[in-house]
């Protein structure tokens, strides 16, 4: 299959995107909507915790939302295909909204309970999908095609800086009052729903054919990624790429506590992880400047396996998160390239559910990572267990070195 750039926006000279409206306006709104859903993935445990005692019935709720955004993202991606994309956003923001702001109710007057709390998790586990998938989906009509990757990696520190800046606050708010949290998760979504509604420019281009059945829809966006030699490769780098970066932060912290460390060092490395890819989100741009792209994934991908590597040298140091966040800090550069040629090179009447295939993969490898960990750490060394996640990243960084695909990424539209 021949890869293709259709349709994109054309420019001589892009203005800057820090001068882009329309786009600024969709980064905020996502912003505000990552960290909303940063803080709610923390206070919901909390306040089941707080009403049962149960740690069972907390991980239930983690559980349930995560499970629901996987069985979500195929349909999320048909969703965001079919419908218009901004209204679906708004649609999104305005059941959080309502969701959040009724628990907050619930909570001030006594009356919360597992059910509501369980309901609104899948309510908003469903929404998350749904908005992020549109989201992504729509940068394409925002950004002229020589700025997809920059794009993307404006993104990427978006979601470092609120996972990094949203379970503190939540946890700060869940202190002051335990209705608080979810006062400031309705009130992101309001400022997020504004933000939606200033933006003027279509986030889709017009659709011609009429609507295929939800799972022909599902099955023409399947296809296409296996059909196209660079979303093949995609989706065989980022799956095993967010299984070893999950695995090995749960390896890290277990096998730092084994040892007897404290809680706020073992904190400090999860800190650590976060800032690495924060940073490295900032950088992406001038780093996508050193290599040509083929060039680039796999120095990345090859780099990022050896680090890993040297990160299980220090499995019962703090030290270990120190080459773990240098690999990280290469993520969101590999991202950046990555899914900014993918925006590049989809159709827009497929961008949504080429994107949930892709986020399909890499979050269920994600989602398998602390069991497989946990599963070796019972029968191995911390050392070993880590080196089984850089051996993955290896599968990744071969697949990135061999694949026709890689080999024909272009630097230029």
């Amino acid at each position: 299959m021949t890869t293709t750039i259709e349709d994109a926006p054309a420019q001589t000279r892009p203005v800057s995107l820090w001068r882009n409206r329309a786009f600024n306006l969709l980064w905020v709104s996502q912003c505000l909507s990552d960290l909303g859903t940063a803080m709610s993935n923390l206070a919901l445990p909390l306040l089941v915790l707080y009403l049962t005692g149960s740690a069972a019935q907390a991980g239930l709720v983690g559980t349930a939302g995560l499970l629901v955004t996987l069985v979500c993202r195929l349909p999320a991606g048909v969703l965001a295909d079919r419908f218009d994309r901004r209204r679906l956003m708004i649609v999104c923001d305005a059941v959080r909204i309502v969701g959040y702001a009724a628990l907050a109710g619930a909570v001030l007057a006594g009356v919360a309970n597992l059910a509501m709390i369980l309901t609104l998790a899948v309510l908003g586990a469903v929404a998350n999908a749904v908005f992020s998938t549109a989201e992504h989906a729509a940068v394409r009509n925002l950004v002229p095609a020589v700025q997809l990757s920059t794009a993307v990696a404006r993104n990427e520190a978006r979601a470092y800086g609120t996972q990094l800046g949203g379970p503190p606050l939540g946890g700060l708010l869940f202190g002051l009052g335990r209705s608080l949290p979810f006062l400031g998760n309705a009130l992101s979504y309001l400022l997020s729903l504004v933000a939606v509604l200033f933006i003027r420019e279509p986030m889709q281009q017009p659709r011609e054919q009429a609507p295929q059945s939800g799972g022909a829809a599902v099955a023409e966006g399947v296809r296409f990624v296996l059909a196209n030699p660079f979303l093949r490769a995609l989706v065989l780098i980022a799956a095993p790429l967010n299984m070893a970066f999950t695995g090995m932060i749960f390896a890290i912290t277990v096998s730092l506590e084994r040892v007897g460390t404290s809680a706020f060092l073992v904190g400090l490395a999860t800190t650590i992880f976060g800032l690495g890819g924060f940073l490295g989100a900032f950088a992406a741009p001038w780093v996508q400047r050193w290599l040509r792209l083929p060039t680039l994934v796999v120095v990345l991908c090859w780099a990022t396996a050896g680090l890993i590597a040297v990160s299980s040298l220090f499995a019962t140091s703090v030290l270990a998160a120190v080459p773990l966040a240098a690999a990280v800090f290469l993520g969101p550069t590999a991202n950046a390239v990555l899914f900014g040629y993918q925006a590049a090179i989809t159709p827009d009447r497929l961008q949504g559910r080429v994107v949930s295939v892709i986020f399909l993969a890499a979050t269920s490898a994600a989602a398998l990572a602390p069991g497989l960990a946990g599963l070796l750490l019972t029968r191995f060394s911390g050392t070993t267990t880590m080196l089984v996640f850089a051996a993955l990243v290896a599968v990744s960084a071969v697949a990135a070195t061999v694949s026709t695909g890689i080999r024909s990424m272009r630097t230029e539209p």
